[in-house]
């Protein structure tokens, strides 16, 4: 095995250099590497430990990537296994990395890297706009955090990195807690909002597309729904097909986003008798515009066949609100309520989960299921009954 070589320099200091094998990089070429010592057993050490690795295929060559270099391969990684409308929210969500840390080394970038990073983009919302609700969501930071971690996990498994500096970070205790304090969250409708919904809305045109909206279907999956989709005799409903839309100006159709998403469901008796009616209806506003009308097979449709995109069913939703005095929620809201119900009803989680388009129940109930106070009505009542107290109107103290 080759020995170090003596290196004299200019100023006489003596040096020790010897070149050692890393291994191929990842397009298969040789990976050199320059141990340069004060010292002869340093650089022997160095060497050894190197081997070592290689040996235990632990070793991690040295480069030069930066973060932003890295994150543009790991977006273009990714694009074999989701969507482009998820890329497009994946680079959206990581603009701050790329603006803040991008510039620095991969093989640099630290835990305390990431840590200030987030304190700063937590600190640095809190003051955009100087008011309550503009700043950055502890949601949104930790949602960019999660897509950091992902591309450092990746880093680690490609051997460019040896630890996931990214995977302990979290937005402080003092950060949620204000957060959870001073945001206004919207909360979906109440069982009450959703009737009055459906009986200011019965004699529209849109009733039974926005009844789909109303019995859990994202908004995407609405927009998406064909005629070949549904089962008008046996009261069946498929969910194969989503017309969603890339940055609010495109419409992109696509299958379902996971394969869980696509499934079929019983239609309830109201939904079911809705879109017979809208069936008829279509029926006959192709037989009145003639030449006109276009048969595209959507479900939702203008008078003349074409079909509507999320964000004009959307616009569509919110003036029937603004009509009946309702709070303008987001349609994808009406799904947060729809699942709610469906598991205060008593749904078993499984199919809680199937319904909504899930493969993990435990995720449906944490991320559509809140309890209010009105909700645990029924556990008050159960205490008055443990106590003793009979059930009736509640009655001045005297």
């Amino acid at each position: 095995m080759a020995e170090p070589k003596r290196i004299v320099l200019r100023d006489g200091t003596v040096r020790y250099r010897l070149m050692v094998e890393g291994g191929r990089d990842e397009n298969g070429r040789r990976i050199q590497l320059t141990i340069t010592k004060d010292t002869k057993k340093e650089v022997l050490a160095e060497r050894t430990r190197i081997l070592a690795e290689r040996a235990a295929g632990t070793f991690i060559a040295p480069n030069k990537i930066t973060l932003a270099e890295w994150l543009d391969q790991w977006l273009e990684y990714k694009r074999r296994d989701v969507e482009e409308t998820t890329i497009r929210a994946y680079r959206i969500a990581l603009v701050h990395v790329y603006d803040q840390l991008g510039h620095i080394r991969l093989q640099e970038l630290s835990e305390d890297h990431v840590r200030d990073f987030v304190d700063g983009l937590v600190a640095a919302g809190r003051r955009r706009g100087g008011e309550p609700g503009t700043r950055l969501a502890i949601s949104t930071v930790e949602g960019i955090l999660i897509r950091l971690r992902s591309a450092l996990g990746r880093a680690v498994v490609r051997k460019l990195v040896s630890v996931n500096v990214a995977a302990e970070v979290r937005p402080s205790l003092v950060d949620k807690k204000t957060d959870k304090r001073e945001r206004e969250r919207p909360k979906p409708w109440t069982v009450a909002e959703v009737q009055t919904f459906i009986r200011g809305i019965e004699q529209d045109r849109l009733f039974a597309p926005l009844l789909l909206s109303l019995m859990g279907l994202r908004p995407a999956e609405v927009c998406g729904q064909r005629w070949t989709d549904i089962d008008l005799q046996l009261g069946t409903l498929e969910i194969a097909n989503t017309r969603t839309m890339v940055g609010n100006a495109r419409v992109l159709e696509k299958d379902t986003k996971t394969s869980s998403g696509e499934r079929v469901l019983p239609l309830p008796q109201g939904p079911w008798e809705a879109l017979r009616r809208f069936r008829a209806q279509q029926a006959a506003e192709k037989l009145a515009a003639g030449e006109a009308y276009t048969d595209t097979g959507y479900v939702v449709v203008d008078e003349l066949g074409m079909p509507l995109n999320t964000r004009q069913l959307r616009e569509y939703a919110y003036r029937l609100m603004r009509r009946l005095g309702l709070r303008q929620v987001r349609l994808y809201d009406a799904r947060h309520a729809v699942l709610k119900a469906l598991a205060l009803a008593g749904v078993p989680d499984v199919i809680l989960a199937a319904w909504a388009g899930h493969t993990n129940a435990a995720f449906t109930k944490r991320k559509y299921v809140s309890i209010e106070a009105e909700d645990m009505r029924g556990a008050a009542a159960a205490l008055d009954s443990f106590h003793g107290v009979l059930p009736g109107p509640v009655g001045e103290i005297s």
